[in-house]
């Protein structure tokens, strides 16, 4: 093989190393806007047609967290309830269930972007083993908003303290008799911290909870 042939090959392969290691570069940032917690919003910054186009896709795809990100940015952007409700069916029925993070709620809550924001307030000094966890509590039988809030912590994980509220272990009556669900997202940032750090934020935010209007239990 000639020298002027070989001169024409490692341009060319030059570039298809540029361009795979492009797509590699795009690949990582992908995923790390993806792994993002929910209180980063990760597509904050699209626009209506690009949010929608982009949850058409995941949709298309069963892509769970793509469609939870997307969910969740119509959601904190004020969203009308049937919107949200729409987008969580179509989701779950898209076959992404696998992959639909916990953080993702089952239904509409009205003052979720509120949790989100008190809760965001709050941070801890130091890792430890303690976690602060939400319950959703079903209000439906009572006057004003259907959903209310229990406040805790514990050193399980919160879907395992959820588990045992229900089976009557330890458990909080308003979480016994209410309680519907997990609400992982607002207080990602909260677990695996110091307990006496975890003791002050539970009797804190379920105060801070309380003065933006949401029902509380729990939080002492």
């Amino acid at each position: 093989m000639g020298q002027g042939r070989l001169r024409t090959i490692y341009p060319m392969t030059a570039r298809a190393t540029r361009k795979h290691t492009g797509k590699a570069k795009r690949g990582r940032k992908a995923q790390a806007v993806l792994a993002a917690l929910p209180s980063q919003r990760p597509f904050r910054l699209k626009s209506e047609e690009d949010l929608r186009a982009t949850f058409a896709q995941a949709l298309a795809q069963a892509d769970g967290l793509t469609g939870a990100h997307c969910i969740h940015e119509r959601w904190m952007r004020g969203a009308f309830p049937a919107q949200v409700e729409a987008g969580l069916a179509a989701l779950w029925n898209s076959g992404a269930g696998p992959s639909i993070p916990e953080w993702l709620p089952m239904r509409y809550i009205s003052w979720l972007p509120d949790a989100y924001e008190v809760a965001g307030r709050f941070s801890a000094k130091g890792r430890g083993r303690t976690n602060i966890y939400l319950v959703l509590l079903d209000f439906s039988d009572r006057r004003g908003d259907d959903h209310g809030v229990y406040v805790g912590m514990t050193h399980y994980p919160p879907a395992q303290r959820f588990d045992q509220h229900k089976a009557g272990i330890r458990a909080a009556g308003s979480v016994l008799k209410r309680g519907l669900e997990v609400l992982t997202g607002p207080v990602l940032h909260l677990q695996g911290i110091p307990r006496t750090e975890a003791a002050r934020i539970e009797t804190e935010l379920a105060a801070a909870l309380e003065d933006a209007g949401i029902r509380v239990e729990g939080g002492h």
